[in-house]
């Protein structure tokens, strides 16, 4: 019996989906599920007749695989990897290579990859972003971990990933250990941000401009035509042209309560553990918590009073305004983003790619679009840029729409409509090219109340002072 490529743990439709993949693609590959019954019903029904071979233990699956074996669980991150893990473990030989391509936190991928490697086997965490509906035609891969086993997955990943318009793949090596978890960490977390700014322009319109559906539908449609060109952009004008079964539209039916699976509140945090701001992805994380206590909102909007939207003025060009502000808090997003990769790269050695990494993302994954393409060109100007918006173009794009975006901040905020993400990305443009904030003051009241000292503008940086401020004599 021909054994096979690679195999793969885990059968929801994740799994199946890029089982299909592989198979598609010219590879043989095995597959197992813990609860066994799943094995038959896929053997029996998608993957009837196909090149996939179905085995009911773990002895019978490692045994159907080819050397060096290349298992690749698609199981529910936290413990079941680990189960996963010891439960394969005795029957794999030195160099054998054991895929993580679920949502794992990246500092399990740290340790298991330690682990792994000093059993003499190889570990790879592979972020798999695209859905059910990547999975299967082509998602965008982040693998990261043991270098050895590149080599051996490297013509299989590459070949089922999603391909930009010159065929290269959305998969290239990202890094040691859990480089590839992080990175898909931070996809997620950019795609919260993603989600919410969309989110925001959709309320402007609806409450602020009193727009139909049908008419967002055309407003989303044309910026899809544009620089928002992207994925999430083109689901929102399906979404909002979708009419339920008596001709309404369902976004309108849909309860405004937001779930999460929490990779995005890993972004956040991590960026406090690099003090990093990451105030936009942050704020879009906070939405959905505030989404989630609909009973207590529903109570405060019968208590709490604020000003009535009423818009006067030329829809179209408010439209227009939206866009540049939609625009602009993207970059903002994004250069957040990747400062959160270099500031870990730092922490934990890994050599990132960044040009290469908005690569990945430019096919397959959620947060695809034509804009991942600036961001590529970028770095490949200035490996070393510090901040996306310091890059001559996106530079030139936020000022040509800061006066819209100022705009509509202000606008939304007289009028009472929420937009966390467009403010935040605002702050944070202002924060950061202001050459003078006020944290002196902020280090004063520390050094008043708590001796932390302070740094002088008039003396080298590295010397610290501190005053008796009760008797409002320098001491320092």
């Amino acid at each position: 019996m021909k054994k096979a490529d690679i195999g793969l743990i885990g059968l929801a439709v994740m799994g199946e989906n890029l089982v299909m993949n592989m198979e598609s693609k010219g590879f043989t590959v095995a597959v197992f599920n813990r609860s066994t019954d799943k094995v038959t019903k896929f053997i029996e029904g998608r993957a009837k007749g196909k090149n996939i071979i179905g085995t009911y233990s773990i002895k019978e699956f490692t045994a159907s695989l080819m050397s060096p074996k290349k298992i690749m669980m698609m199981v529910k991150a936290g413990q079941p990897v680990d189960d996963f893990i010891e439960l394969i473990i005795p029957y794999l030989d030195k160099g054998d290579i054991i895929i993580d391509g679920g949502n794992s936190h990246f500092s399990d991928t740290i340790r298991r990859a330690k682990y792994v490697e000093s059993k003499g086997l190889l570990y790879i965490g592979a972020g798999v972003s695209g859905g059910e509906e990547g999975a299967f035609k082509g998602p965008s891969i982040m693998p990261g971990g043991s270098f050895e086993a590149w080599q051996h997955v490297k013509p299989i990943f590459q070949r089922i990933s999603a391909k930009v318009e010159d065929g290269t793949p959305c998969c290239d090596w990202v890094g040691s250990d859990g480089a590839g978890h992080f990175v898909k960490m931070v996809h997620n977390g950019i795609e919260y941000g993603d989600m919410q700014l969309i989110c925001e322009a959709y309320q402007l319109m609806k409450d602020y401009l009193g727009m139909s559906a049908q008419e967002m539908h055309e407003a989303f449609k044309d910026w899809n035509e544009g620089v928002l060109d992207s994925y999430l952009i083109e689901i929102t004008r399906d979404i909002l042209a979708y009419k339920d079964t008596d001709g309404e539209p369902i976004v309108d039916k849909i309860l405004d309560t937001a779930g999460q699976k929490g990779t995005g509140k890993w972004t956040s945090i991590s960026s406090l553990d690099e003090g990093i701001p990451l105030t936009l992805i942050s704020e879009a994380v906070y939405s959905r918590y505030l989404s989630a206590i609909k009973q207590e909102r529903v109570a405060a909007s019968k208590v709490l009073i604020g000003p009535k939207p009423v818009f006067k003025g030329d829809r179209k060009d408010f439209v227009d305004a939206i866009k540049d502000a939609l625009y602009a808090s993207k970059i903002v997003s994004y250069a957040q983003g990747y400062t959160l990769l270099q500031a870990a790269a730092r922490t934990y050695g890994w050599d990132l790619k960044y040009g290469e990494i908005a690569l990945m993302w430019r096919g397959g994954c959620i947060i695809r679009s034509v804009f991942l393409r600036n961001i590529k060109e970028a770095f490949d100007k200035n490996p070393a840029l510090p901040n996306l918006l310091l890059d001559p173009f996106f530079k030139d794009k936020v000022e040509k729409a800061q006066a819209n975006w100022r705009k509509v901040v202000a606008e939304a905020i007289i009028s009472g409509i929420p937009v966390p993400a467009f403010a935040s990305a605002l702050s944070y443009y202002d924060g950061y090219r202001c050459e003078r904030l006020p944290a002196n003051l902020l280090q004063a009241q520390r050094d008043y109340f708590g001796a932390h000292t302070y740094e002088r503008v008039d003396r080298p940086r590295g010397e610290f002072f501190h005053t008796n401020w009760l008797s409002l004599e320098d001491d320092g």
